[in-house]
């Protein structure tokens, strides 16, 4: 049998530039799915992502999703890519399995927690005060290097990963220390900084985009207490969802957010196009 892509539509270019094409999968030309592929929003034309596969109930399990993957791949090197990116709901095990065949690899997860309606509390001897200007702009230095060099060390070019962190500091900061709904603050213990924490706080949800506790106190739980407080801040701010992404491989953050009751959403993989 012969698994195939055809077009359902002419190759569509959006207001960003993004490209995108849907696709039905085909048996012997006989239709068992569809697949929706288009190119990076964050990473341009030279990445595509597969934005949906899906194969119907009586044809799953006989190999269609893989050859059609397969032939995602085909028609994103025809586009000039050189890396294709899938997201997996985080339930999503036999889409999962199949990526992982396919030799893709694990980049990040969104997790999230479901919260109620009560803050915690901080442990004795913790509190938490918003950051000063100053500190503000040598964090965002930091942070936005270290952000670059993170999708570096998963396999994105420098170029590529540093003009990823301008464009999304730009979309995200705006107005940088000022932006609405962002919060900046600064974990203390017994007087001394221990950390900083960077969230959002929108009415459909909070999110936190930077946690870290500083270089000299770790291993004492203070990311714990971080965290505790992105709870607090969500939910003073009205929000009963906190959102959060961690890259693969930072166990030690892996642990502490399963630990804390976060589940994942979504993976994250990609592959190079050779």
């Amino acid at each position: 049998m012969t698994t195939t892509l055809r077009p359902t539509e002419p190759l569509q270019r959006a207001t960003d530039g993004t490209l995108s094409r849907r696709y039905q999968v085909c048996v012997n030309g006989r239709p068992v799915g569809v697949i929706h592929l288009g190119t990076s929003p964050a990473f341009g034309e030279s990445v595509a992502q597969i934005l949906d596969l899906r194969i119907e109930e009586p044809d799953r399990r006989r190999g269609r999703g893989t050859v059609a993957a397969l032939a995602a791949e085909e028609v994103a090197r025809g586009w000039g890519c050189h890396r294709i990116e899938a997201g997996v709901p985080g339930d999503a095990e036999a889409a999962l399995r199949l990526t992982h065949t396919l030799g893709y690899v694990l980049r990040n997860r969104g997790m999230r927690k479901r919260l109620g309606d009560i803050p915690p509390e901080l442990p004795p001897g913790s509190g938490a005060r918003s950051m000063t200007r100053a500190e503000y702009d040598a964090w965002q230095t930091t942070q936005a290097e270290h952000y670059a060099r993170t999708w570096m060390e998963r396999g994105v070019p420098e170029a590529e990963a540093y003009a990823r962190a301008r464009r999304d500091h730009e979309q995200f900061l705006p107005q940088g220390l000022a932006t609405e709904n962002m919060r900046f603050s600064v974990l203390e213990h017994e007087g001394t900084r221990v950390g900083t924490l960077w969230t959002g706080l929108r009415e459909e949800g909070a999110h936190v985009f930077d946690v870290e506790a500083d270089p000299a106190h770790r291993g004492r739980g203070h990311g714990r207490t971080l965290m505790l407080l992105a709870e607090i801040q969500a939910i003073t701010a009205g929000c009963r969802v906190l959102g959060l992404n961690v890259f693969a491989g930072n166990t030690p953050a892996e642990r502490l957010y399963e630990s804390l009751g976060y589940e994942t959403t979504q993976y994250m993989l990609y592959k190079p196009l050779v």
